[in-house]
């Protein structure tokens, strides 16, 4: 059997760090998703500004 890293962690800390990375990548994609659409409707309404605001901040999204 392969010598896993998380298996000699305590279980009770590997399933609190595992689902401390799960919410994080959840929210990482709901902050990605919301600004996508934000996107959408500047391109829709022209606002250049927006769109280019919008875009950087979604670069910084892990």
């Amino acid at each position: 059997m392969e010598n896993n890293v998380l298996n000699k962690i305590d279980p009770n800390l590997r399933d609190e760090m595992l689902a401390e990375l799960f919410l994080d990548q959840m929210m990482n994609d709901f902050k990605r998703n919301k600004i996508l659409k934000e996107i959408d409707q500047s391109l829709k309404n022209k606002d250049k500004q927006a769109f280019l605001r919008l875009t950087k901040e979604l670069k910084s999204v892990p």
